[in-house]
């Protein structure tokens, strides 16, 4: 049974796509069977992996409104062993025309009951608002990983989302867990970056990821070439970090 992974942080330029993608990458270089899917309207993971999000036939918005199934959605080897279910602007329709759906927040979940087999790790990039879109996301996840940037107001809304983390376990999904948390953006020359990971540490009763995200440049770049960072620049210090990342998340599975 595939770890099927959300990547959520209704805060927005955090890192979740980053995150999403170069994650998503890194595990598929270690040999694991990664899907991709692209929960947020923007298709940033879309063409961070290389697709043109508006070239696409089926995307994510047809197949939850059921007008197509997983496998005429799904595009195979987008990078080698990295399957993706993309997105484009379409999808920002999907929250009004699913109101009035019975079990709407269930609708993601069943779609992932049937394809998690063919995975190790499913990884979904959430959109930056806690929409009905997040609640499909923590309602089919088995964990929830939260990115959250080095800076002043890291902390703020994140009480939030633990929160609603909390509400979909005790109402729609009781097996999801707290992944844990990961610092992107990390500058290691302010002190502002180090006391932003203290205080979260100091705050937070969460697991912590030891790998830290930094600033980095190649990182910035990579997506507009529409490749992840192990691809981009196999040896960057983005790339590193991912590949700890993902070595991290691997280790988990075995606890």
């Amino acid at each position: 049974m595939g770890r099927i992974i959300a990547v959520a942080n209704q805060k927005g330029g955090v890192g979740k796509s980053t995150t999403a993608i170069n994650l998503s990458a890194c595990l598929a270089e270690k040999g694991k069977k990664v899907l991709a899917i692209d929960m947020d309207p923007q298709g940033n993971t879309t063409s961070g992996l290389g697709v043109d999000k508006n070239n696409v036939e089926n995307t994510l918005y047809e197949l939850l409104l059921g007008e197509t199934g997983a496998e005429d959605t799904i595009l195979k080897d987008v990078v080698e062993n990295v399957d993706l279910i993309p997105s484009n602007i379409n999808l920002s329709g999907a929250e009004i025309e699913l109101i009035g759906v019975e079990d709407k927040e269930y609708i993601l979940r069943k779609i992932t009951e049937k394809i998690r087999d063919n995975y190790d790790y499913i990884i979904m990039d959430c959109p930056p608002s806690l929409n009905m879109l997040t609640i499909n996301a923590l309602t089919a996840a088995t964990s929830v990983l939260v990115p959250i940037q080095c800076e002043y107001y890291a902390l703020e809304g994140l009480s939030q989302l633990i929160h609603t983390i909390d509400l979909v376990r005790d109402r729609l999904n009781k097996d999801l867990i707290m992944e844990g948390v990961v610092f992107t953006m990390y500058d290691a020359r302010t002190n502002l970056s180090l006391q932003v990971v203290e205080n979260v540490k100091d705050n937070l009763q969460q697991n912590i990821y030891k790998t830290i995200i930094p600033r980095n440049v190649r990182l910035a770049e990579a997506p507009s070439y529409g490749q992840p960072i192990n691809i981009y620049d196999p040896r960057s210090s983005g790339a590193e970090s991912y590949r700890l990342l993902a070595d991290e998340v691997i280790s988990r599975e075995d606890e």
